[in-house]
């Protein structure tokens, strides 16, 4: 059987290719699902995708998880700096999350060097680009 993982996706993702490529790469959110759908069917692993502009749409995406995911890999995006919901919201959650940022959070403004979510992630992951998604779904392999 197949271990389920949420990858969830923050405000903006949408535009991920289009948004800043100086920063963000030129690869889209769909081409990164594409490649994690590929490596998951190779490590026994299925994955669910989801991606919002509302915090609330996040937290209920969550809330979901804790009744059918293994794990959760989550990009917060800029609610990673600002949203103490989301860090409650995966509180709630008993399985492992993972924490991915494309660029490196701690080489951009100061207000991005603190995320609520790392508070609670096993690893966090940023600054390699989209390739990020692909290290955290090598954890959930192993």
């Amino acid at each position: 059987m197949s271990k389920l993982i949420y990858v969830l996706n923050g405000p903006n993702l949408n535009l991920l290719g289009k948004r800043q490529p100086e920063i963000y790469g030129s690869e889209t959110l769909a081409d990164v699902e594409t490649r994690m759908r590929e490596k998951a069917a190779s490590k026994s692993l299925e994955v669910e995708f989801f991606q919002s502009n509302y915090e609330g749409a996040l937290v209920e995406k969550i809330h979901e998880a804790r009744e059918k995911a293994a794990g959760i890999i989550i990009n917060p995006a800029a609610y990673s700096h600002t949203s103490v919901a989301i860090l409650d919201a995966l509180n709630t959650f008993d399985n492992p999350v993972v924490e991915v940022h494309i660029s490196n959070i701690h080489k951009r403004e100061g207000f991005r060097h603190h995320s609520y979510v790392s508070s609670r992630a096993e690893g966090v992951i940023a600054g390699l680009g989209t390739l990020g998604y692909l290290l955290a779904l090598d954890y959930f392999a192993e």
